[in-house]
């Protein structure tokens, strides 16, 4: 037998597998790409090199305002070596070196319908110099989706998708955008436009992509590149380039397991996303699976991705679940199960997810059959002014990043032959979403068999919420190509 420690609340369940099963840690398993040995050097001479696009120097003068808009605390490390701590100094040295006031400099965090991050989690972000340097004289700010004195309508881009964008950003003479490429169940990658596309608008722009009718399709599952979602981050992302009139100036690494820089490239975000996907190409799909698995397993940390509360909180629940599909369904039989540990506790954590609650209870009455059944019902939350002052002054997720989950949670559905939750205190709430519940490990392997036979081939997936996540692929598959 092989014993595998799985995440379960703020501990671990231990799970006794048969001899066949086979486990996978991202960055162990299989190896990452070496990481960068002098990440300033490289992070510099790519900042002052820019691909598709003038050095910065060429760009901005005396007179000039830049934004420096960057990723808020759900990716990217707080190591000193970090990508935001290297690459913002140097940004910020080039554009005093150009004749840019320190004072026309403004630092944005790209938090989007995420929760504003506190001064705390910000100074962590960026450093104790950047941070003192700006944060008295409140050149750092959260981006505020619901402030229509900082939004700008740039009415629908090419696909007929809305646009509306920070205004700070939008007027700003340069738009730096500090992205981290790392493997992502929404479109591929996070960093380049999915960066613009999500971090820095409004929720009717998210509202064109992160949605059933988007991310049901059969080009979402098994994650891909060059999905319709890639598609649109892209044309919205052009768009506003088009509006504002000059390009984006993106600094995107590429991050291994550890948040470390792999590679790190500056410039045009059309000619850089496909340079920084090859690369991440390489740690991000990988080729490993001989034979298709019956069973995937894994444990749910309590606090993860989104914040505390993310694997207690039902809906949320569901969307870790999905995500996992999403990543791993290359390898994955058509009938298989997931076999997943949660304490399951009820904790929607209300302060930090304010509307999740309510969206739930709903889900549960009048005729909600499906998850996607609620979706109509994003524009009356948003319109609820206690979600919208809990978003825009209580560190809230913004009322409608609930609903840009639920597409994702009924991906299990739509995949699954059937979720166990294993371990639930309150198992009522994982049966209330779908899910069958059981004790053990062992229990919910045995019940699974009316689904897979007898001796299922088990694929587990320790820490695969505690670190940068992979997508797993046959190993006679073909990595996707960087250009469609």
């Amino acid at each position: 037998m092989k014993t595998v420690a799985l995440e379960y609340g703020e501990g671990t369940m231990s799970a006794s597998l048969p001899e066949s099963a086979e486990i996978f840690i991202p960055g162990e398993t299989v190896s990452d790409p070496p990481y960068l040995q002098n990440v300033e050097e490289a992070t510099r001479q790519s900042i002052q090199n820019p691909i598709g696009m003038p050095a910065i120097s060429k760009l901005v003068g005396p007179g000039s305002k830049v934004t420096i808009s960057f990723p808020d605390r759900v990716k990217g490390g707080y190591q000193p070596t970090s990508h935001r701590k290297t690459s913002i100094p140097i940004l910020i040295e080039e554009c005093l070196k150009a004749g840019v006031l320190k004072k026309d400099i403004k630092l944005i965090c790209s938090n989007g319908l995420h929760r504003k991050n506190t001064d705390e989690e910000i100074r962590a972000l960026l450093g104790d110099a950047v941070y003192h340097d700006f944060s008295s004289s409140h050149q750092i700010v959260n981006h505020d989706s619901e402030d229509w004195e900082n939004l700008i309508d740039l009415g629908h881009d090419d696909m007929g998708d809305r646009v509306i964008m920070n205004r700070e950003i939008f007027e700003s003479d340069l738009a730096i955008m500090i992205g981290h490429v790392v493997g992502n169940p929404y479109g591929g990658y996070s960093g380049g436009y999915k960066m613009v596309a999500t971090g820095i608008t409004h929720w009717k722009s998210i509202a064109a992509h992160h949605i059933p009718a988007v991310m049901h399709r059969p080009d979402f599952t098994p994650v891909q590149p060059h999905s319709h979602m890639r598609r649109q981050f892209n044309a919205i992302g052009m768009h506003m380039e088009k509006m504002m009139g000059r390009k984006f100036f993106m600094c995107d690494a590429v991050l291994d397991t550890a948040s470390r820089q792999i590679a790190v490239y500056s410039g045009y975000g059309a000619e850089i996303q496909p340079l920084s996907w090859d690369v991440a190409h390489q740690r991000t799909y990988v080729p490993w699976a001989k034979e298709k698995f019956d069973v995937m397993l894994f444990g749910m940390p309590q606090n993860f991705h989104y914040g505390n509360g993310h694997g207690t909180n039902p809906i949320l629940i569901m969307q870790a679940i999905g995500a996992n599909i999403i990543r791993h369904k290359r390898v994955m039989k058509d009938n298989f199960v997931v076999v997943c540990a949660s304490i399951c506790n009820g904790y929607f954590h209300d302060e930090e997810f304010p509307s999740y609650r309510e969206l739930y209870e709903l889900f549960q009455k009048d005729y909600h059959n499906v998850l996607p059944d609620v979706e109509r019902y994003g524009e009356y939350f948003c319109n609820k002014p206690e979600y919208i002052d809990k978003y825009r002054f209580n560190y809230g997720y913004h009322p409608y990043h609930a609903f840009s989950m639920i597409s994702c949670g009924h991906i299990a559905e739509l995949h699954a032959s059937a979720v166990y939750i294993v371990g639930a205190y309150e198992p009522g709430y994982a049966r209330a979403m779908g899910m069958k519940t059981r004790g053990t490990i062992e229990a919910a392997l045995k019940d699974a068999e009316r689904y897979t036979g007898s001796n299922p081939k088990i694929l587990a997936l320790p820490k695969c919420f505690k670190t940068a996540a992979v997508h797993l692929m046959m190993d006679n598959d073909t990595v996707p190509n960087t250009t469609g």
